[in-house]
């Protein structure tokens, strides 16, 4: 496999896609499931609720994020790569945001989530046939393929983390 190329999602996708240079996407997404989860086990419950302005999300609410979203493009890659060509509506991360309540929740259980959701990921990814990886189908307005959602995937995670580590620690 390869990462994937320009054509294989828009544009703004590359913003996460760019982070990762294996052509191995899913020992990078198992090895984010032992090294995400040991920096997240950093955080207390009490800096979980941390907010580094006013109107932006807790920490907790960062993580939700990732795991939703990741729930979200892990069934775009299930869709596609089994051959289903009907278009996906949009994830609207701020809807998503304020539905789970994410602050009402322990942190240690949005880490276990987080940990539960790519176990899944991983299950989906590693039994896809061979050819279901350049599979494409629309969501959100554009096209893009399986190899390019895992590629997402891992480059979302990597981008928030990012974040938090700038921003909230």
């Amino acid at each position: 496999m390869s990462v994937p190329g320009r054509d294989e999602a828009a544009p703004y996708y590359f913003t996460y896609i760019d982070r990762i240079a294996s052509d191995d996407i899913v020992s990078v997404l198992t090895n984010q499931l032992q090294q995400v989860p040991t920096f997240l086990s950093q955080i207390s419950e009490e800096k979980s609720l941390h907010r580094y302005a006013s109107e932006k999300w807790s920490i907790r609410q960062v993580l939700n994020h990732v795991n939703d979203t990741e729930r979200t493009f892990a069934f775009r890659a299930l869709w596609f790569g089994r051959g289903f060509s009907e278009p996906l509506a949009s994830f609207d991360q701020n809807t998503a945001a304020n539905g789970a309540r994410a602050d009402d929740y322990s942190w240690a259980s949005h880490v276990t989530d987080f940990r539960d959701v790519r176990n899944a990921t991983l299950s989906l990814l590693q039994k896809l046939p061979e050819e279901a990886w350049s599979r494409k189908g629309v969501a959100s307005g554009n096209s893009v393929t399986v190899r390019a959602l895992a590629y997402i995937i891992a480059g979302h995670v990597l981008h928030h983390i990012a974040i938090v580590q700038e921003r909230y620690l």
